[in-house]
C-alpha cells in the first residue's frame, strides 16, 4: 500500500512523511519506513515460530485483546514529525481524529491516543532513571494508570526501539525495560513493595544465593554493615551476592579489588571496583576503559560508610569481535594498577568520528537541575557520540570536585546521552 501510494491517499497525514529523512543520528530509516518497521515488529510478536526472539513481548502480545489497536498507534506515533512542535502531542491529535472517523469506542480511542502521546516515556524512564527505585516506579505507575496500558506500552516500546536501527537495541536495554515493566505491573496489580519491604526482599534473596556457594549467613555481616539502603535498592540480588562473595573478607583492604565477569545478560562485561575513595576516581576509571577500547554502558557509583568506593560498570568492546572472556584477567590486572597510579589525568585520546557524526553533528546540550527530593542534582548531557566523550565529562567534573552518585549512559546510534546524578551541592 505504501509502495503504490495507496496508504498516503487514504491517510493524507501519512502521505506527508513518505520519504522524509530523519537527521538524528540513530534513525536509519525514513519516517514512513520506520513506521512500517514498527508494524512489522508488532506482527512478529504474534508469530509462534518467532516467539524465542522476544519471549515476554510475544507472550503479552498474544494475550492482548484487540491487538490491532497497537497497529493503529504505530501508524500515528511518528506521523507528525517535521511539522514543528512536539510530534507526540501532534500525532495524538491526528490519532484521535482517525479514531473518531472510524468509529472506535471511547476506551479504544483512549488507548491509541495514550500510546501515541507517551510512546517515548517507558524508554526514557528505563534508560535515564533508576528502575530499582520505588519512587521512580511509583511515578511511572501513575503515568501509565492501568495494567492494560502498561502491557501495550511495553510491547510498543520494544517494537519501536527495534524499528529504529539494528545498532540501538541490545540486551542491556531489554533488561532495563523488562525490570521496569515487572516492577510497575506489581504496583498496578496491588502488590507494591514499600521501600523497606523491597530492601528486605533483596537481602533475603542475596543471602539465599550466598548459601548456594556454601557461605554462611554471617559472612555478609561485616560488608553489609558498611552499605546503606541506596546500595541495596540500586543493585539486584545477583549483583549483591557476587560482590559479597568477592569482598566479605576484604572489607578494609588497602589494595584495590577489581573483579570482572561476563555480563549476566547480553554482551559485554560487568566490572566491580572496590578501593579507598579518592579524588577523580571515576575519571581515572573512565580513562582506563577508553584506552582499553571499551564503551561504558552503565555505571553505578557508591561510597560505603567506611569511605570505600564500590563501583560497578557494564562495558562493551568497541569492535564486533570482542572476545570478552579472554580480556577479564587483563582488565583485573591493569585497572588495579591504574587505581593506585598518581599520574595526572591525561587528555582524552579522541579518535575517528563516524561519517554520520561528521555530516550531522549534534550541538551539545547540557542541563543541570535538582532532583525531586532535593538530595542531589541531575546532569543531563546530549551530544554526538565519539571516543573519549564520557572520560572528557568525568575529567571536567573532577576538576570542579563534583562527586557522582550514579550514571546512565545511553547510545542511540551516533547520539550519546548521559545522565549522571551528582552528589555534591552545586552553587
Amino acid at each position: 500500500m505504501n509502495q503504490y501510494g495507496i496508504l498516503g491517499r487514504y491517510l493524507p497525514e501519512f502521505g506527508r512523511v513518505v520519504g522524509q529523512m530523519q537527521h538524528d543520528l540513530f534513525h536509519v530509516y525514513t519516517v514512513d519506513q520506520h513506521i512500517l518497521m514498527v508494524i512489522r515488529n508488532l506482527r512478529r510478536f504474534t508469530m509462534p515460530e518467532l516467539a524465542h526472539e522476544y519471549p515476554l513481548a510475544s507472550e503479552l502480545m498474544n494475550g492482548f485483546e484487540r491487538r490491532w489497536l497497537l497497529y493503529v498507534a504505530a501508524l500515528y506515533h511518528d506521523i507528525a514529525k517535521g511539522r514543528g512542535g512536539d510530534h507526540s502531542e501532534l500525532g495524538s491529535l491526528d490519532a484521535k481524529r482517525f479514531a473518531q472517523r472510524h468509529g472506535l469506542s471511547a476506551e479504544d480511542t483512549e488507548l491509541v491516543v495514550f500510546l501515541v502521546e507517551h510512546h517515548l516515556a517507558m524508554s526514557a524512564v528505563a534508560q535515564k532513571q533508576d528502575v530499582h527505585d520505588p519512587e521512580v516506579v511509583r511515578a511511572f505507575s501513575e503515568l501509565v494508570g492501568s495494567e492494560r496500558r502498561l502491557i501495550a506500552l511495553y510491547i510498543f516500546t520494544v517494537a519501536d526501539i527495534r524499528g529504529t536501527s539494528p545498532k540501538v537495541w541490545n540486551a542491556w536495554k531489554a533488561k532495563l525495560l523488562e525490570d521496569l515493566f515487572r516492577a510497575t505491573r506489581r504496583t498496578l496489580t496491588g502488590e507494591p513493595l514499600a521501600r523497606d519491604a523491597a530492601l528486605a526482599e533483596k537481602q533475603a534473596e542475596a543471602a539465599r544465593l550466598l548459601r548456594l556457594y556454601a557461605l554462611s549467613d554471617s559472612v555478609k555481616d561485616k560488608l553489609w554493615a558498611q552499605l546503606d539502603t541506596t546500595y541495596f535498592l540500586r543493585h539486584d540480588p545477583q549483583e549483591i551476592a557476587w560482590q559479597t562473595r568477592n569482598l566479605h573478607y576484604r572489607v578494609t583492604t588497602e589494595k584495590p579489588v577489581v573483579k570482572a565477569r561476563l555480563a549476566p545478560f547480553g554482551e559485554g562485561l560487568q566490572v566491580m571496583i572496590y578501593t579507598r575513595d579518592r579524588e577523580a576516581l571515576f575519571a581515572r576509571i573512565c580513562g582506563y576503559f577508553e584506552r582499553a577500547g571499551f564503551n561504558i554502558v552503565e555505571a553505578k557509583v557508591h561510597t560505603t560508610r567506611n569511605a570505600f568506593a564500590l563501583d560497578t560498570f557494564i562495558v562493551m568492546g568497541q569492535g564486533r569481535d570482542a572476545h570478552y572472556q579472554d580480556r577479564i584477567a587483563m582488565i583485573e590486572s591493569e585497572l588495579a594498577e591504574e587505581l593506585v597510579s598518581e599520574a595526572p589525568l591525561g587528555p582524552p585520546r579522541g579518535g575517528r568520528l563516524s561519517r554520520r557524526v561528521r555530516h550531522f553533528p549534534i550541538s551539545p546540550v547540557v542541563d543541570i537541575r535538582p532532583d525531586e527530593r532535593g538530595a542531589y542534582h541531575v546532569l543531563a548531557i546530549v551530544a554526538s557520540d565519539r571516543p573519549g566523550l564520557l572520560y572528557g565529562v568525568a575529567r571536567t567534573l573532577a576538576r570542579y570536585q563534583i562527586n557522582l552518585q550514579t550514571a546512565k549512559i545511553n547510545t542511540l546510534g551516533d547520539r550519546a546521552e548521559a545522565a549522571p546524578a551528582l552528589g555534591t551541592a552545586l552553587r
